[in-house]
């Protein structure tokens, strides 16, 4: 926060959104701000329509004399936009400014068709969906991607992504603006692009674990890949490689993806498994395909799944031993009881005792929204961050 007495509109519109300060009073008491002032930036966060009056009447003020009228985030004032692509598949929503999903559509999207017909196919998905939603296009403030590789946060873009050929360094961002523009006829606006399992794990993180200050999701999918969120940060490394450890070695011949040998994306993800059933004579081309199988009960499937995840396990067991988390979560096709149980045999059996004290090791909560519900709280956080506050509302003119 700004000096005491130097806070901006944002971070006056951060305090409430927090609840750390819902009153005039109690803002002008966390800030050093005269009642005037805090009055002023107050009223522009009303024009904006951010701010209402809270529903609960009022309330006792910190500084005494009668009761203060409480203040909340008026989250109805815009809506966002939210996608979460796989190899084969996808989903996409339109969100509440709080994650309330209002409308959802899920279908076969292929990434290696390429990103032109892929994120354009995604504004037609994003037309449909607002008005299933009945909210316009002109509410919706923000949209968040989710993708299955590595991205730059600074730039948007997939930075040699091993499952997503003809994505890398694309401009995801301008042609998804562009496509949403398309079809519905509404303003571009901002997107933000990330790594499927950092959106996943934010998503989780926030609504499951809020207190939990390290905590790692693992999705095990066509791919593998880690989130990992640091004091309600997403931690992504220097350029968005963090947490790719499926690209880990770990002593095998099979061929990986990324064109190199003994991954373990190559001998422990669902595409390495559907590809053992298939060579046995079981049907199966993805992780989806396993995840049908587990389902059903396939003993072949739930044996190999077993046997990925003691492999995942002894990979994580230098993962809980580097970050110390408090929660280790897994997600994806695979994740069930036979690939938790050998998750859990060999991550305690490598790690130090002293890791895994205080380590709870569980399945998502979320399941396939998990995604969606990181990729729109990513959005919205980006847009309501208090220096982003200021720019945005001289841009609104008021």
């Amino acid at each position: 926060m700004s000096a005491r007495g130097q806070a901006s509109a944002g971070e006056l519109l951060e305090l409430v959104r927090s609840g750390r300060a819902v009153t005039r009073g109690a803002l002008q008491q966390a800030t050093g701000l005269s009642r005037a002032t805090v009055g002023q930036r107050l009223d522009r966060l009303f024009r904006a329509g951010w701010l209402r009056e809270g529903a609960g009447g009022p309330v006792g003020s910190p500084l005494g004399g009668r009761p203060a009228i409480t203040l909340e985030f008026d989250d109805a004032h815009a809506v966002v936009l939210a996608a979460d692509l796989e190899t084969r598949h996808a989903r996409a929503a339109v969100l509440s400014l709080t994650g309330e999903i209002l409308a959802e559509h899920s279908g076969t999207l292929v990434v290696e068709d390429g990103p032109e017909a892929v994120l354009g196919d995604l504004g037609h998905w994003f037309a449909e969906l607002l008005e299933k939603a009945g909210r316009r296009a002109e509410e919706v403030c923000g949209i968040g991607l989710a993708v299955p590789g590595p991205v730059d946060s600074e730039t948007g873009r997939v930075v040699q992504p091993p499952i997503m050929p003809g994505w890398d360094g694309y401009d995801i961002r301008g042609r998804l603006a562009r496509a949403f523009s398309e079809h519905t006829g509404a303003p571009t606006v901002p997107v933000l692009v990330d790594n499927d399992a950092n959106l996943m794990a934010y998503g989780e993180q926030r609504t499951g674990y809020p207190r939990c200050s390290a905590f790692v999701l693992v999705k095990v999918s066509t791919g593998i890949g880690a989130g990992v969120v640091v004091d309600g940060s997403v931690y992504r490394g220097i350029d968005g490689g963090a947490g790719d450890i499926g690209h880990i070695r770990v002593g095998a011949d099979a061929q990986c993806r990324c064109g190199s040998y003994g991954c373990l994306a190559a001998v422990a993800s669902g595409g390495a498994v559907a590809r053992r059933l298939a060579e046995a004579g079981v049907p199966a081309a993805s992780g989806s395909d396993v995840r049908d199988l587990l389902a059903s009960g396939h003993p072949g499937a739930a044996a190999l799944a077993r046997e990925a995840g003691r492999q995942v396990g002894d990979v994580l067991a230098t993962v809980v031993t580097l970050l110390n988390p408090g929660v280790l979560m897994i997600a994806g096709d695979l994740a069930g009881t036979p690939f938790l149980t050998g998750v859990r045999e060999l991550l305690y059996q490598r790690a130090l005792p002293r890791s895994t004290a205080h380590l709870d090791v569980v399945t998502s909560r979320l399941g396939e929204r998990a995604g969606l519900i990181g990729a729109g709280a990513l959005v919205v956080e980006h847009l309501y961050a208090p220096e982003r506050v200021e720019e945005r509302l001289v841009g609104m003119g008021v």
